[in-house]
C-alpha cells in the first residue's frame, strides 16, 4: 500500500510536540499506531519502521519523545556524542511528561477524518518501554515492545508508585513483548523480573525471546546487531497482534 507523510505539531503541557505522521495515501478511516523511537528520535532506522507499518494499512504517528529538551526537528547520530545526549534526555524526562504526550497524541488521532478509533503503540529500545508507557492510556488496545530498556530497574524519573511496572494495573490491551537473548541492555534476570510480574497478573501478553543483541531491529549504524531476518519475523508479530487488537 502506497503511503504519505507530513508532520504536525501538537500542543502538550511540556511544549510543542513534532509528530510525523505516516499514513496510507488511500481515503478512509485506518486504525493508528503510535510509534515511540530510541533515544535519537526520528532516525532513518524509525522512519523506514514507521512507514513499513503504515503501508500495511495503519496510520503511524512517532512523536518526538525528548520535544521538551531538544529543538522541533532534532534528530541525534548513532554515535558517541548522540548517545550521551539522548541518555542524558532520558534521565531527565520524567513519566508524567509522557503521559500527557500519550494523552495529546491519542485525542489528537482521534479527531482526525484518518484514525478509525482504534490505537495501538509500538516502540524499539527506550520507546519499547514508552510504548508499554501508552499501554496505561485506557484507548490503547495493543502494544508491541522491542526490547523495552528500565522496565526492570528505576532510570526513568519517577514519584513512588508511578513506574510502570507499578501501573500494571491500568493496563486494559494485549501486549508483545519482544527480546534479544544477547541484549546487554537487559540481562537474564532483569527480563525474568519483567516476565514474573506480568505473569501475575491478567494482563493477556505473548513472549518471545529471539537470539540476537540490542537493537536488531535497526537497519543502520547498528555495530553488527542488525538482524533483518529476525527483523521479519519481528514486525509480522507486530502485524498479526494489530490485526487482532485495532481491527
Amino acid at each position: 500500500m502506497k503511503i504519505q507523510s507530513h508532520i504536525a505539531d501538537l500542543d502538550t503541557p511540556t511544549g510543542v510536540m513534532r509528530t510525523y505522521i505516516h499514513r496510507p495515501i488511500l481515503g478512509g478511516q485506518y486504525p493508528c499506531i503510535l510509534f515511540y523511537s530510541e533515544i535519537f528520535q526520528q532516525t532513518g532506522p524509525i522512519e523506514r519502521a514507521a512507514k513499513l507499518m503504515a503501508s500495511h494499512g495503519y496510520v503511524v504517528l512517532v512523536g518526538e519523545v525528548f520535544h521538551e529538551l531538544n529543538p522541533i526537528g532534532t534528530v541525534l547520530s548513532y554515535d558517541d556524542a548522540g548517545r550521551e545526549k539522548g541518555n542524558a534526555d532520558k534521565h531527565t524526562k520524567d513519566v508524567q511528561g509522557y503521559d500527557s504526550d500519550n494523552v495529546a497524541l491519542v485525542e489528537f488521532a482521534k479527531q482526525q477524518d484518518w484514525c478509525n478509533g482504534h490505537i495501538g503503540a509500538m516502540g524499539f529500545c527506550v520507546g519499547g518501554h514508552l510504548a508499554f508507557r501508552a499501554a496505561l492510556h485506557p484507548e490503547v488496545k495493543g502494544t508491541a515492545c522491542f526490547y523495552a530498556t528500565d522496565l526492570h530497574i528505576q532510570v526513568i524519573p519517577n514519584v513512588p508508585g508511578q513506574h510502570s511496572m507499578e501501573r500494571l494495573d491500568d493496563i486494559q490491551g494485549e501486549l508483545l513483548m519482544i527480546w534479544g537473548k544477547q541484549d546487554n541492555h537487559v540481562p537474564k534476570d532483569g527480563l525474568a523480573k519483567v516476565y514474573a510480574e506480568l505473569s501475575a497478573t491478567d494482563i493477556t501478553f505473548t513472549w518471545h525471546e529471539f537470539n540476537a543483541a540490542h537493537a536488531f531491529m535497526r537497519d543502520e549504524e547498528d555495530d553488527g546487531r542488525y538482524d533483518g531476518q529476525t527483523a521479519q519475523l519481528g514486525y509480522q508479530l507486530a502485524l498479526n497482534l494489530f490485526s487482532r487488537t485495532l481491527r
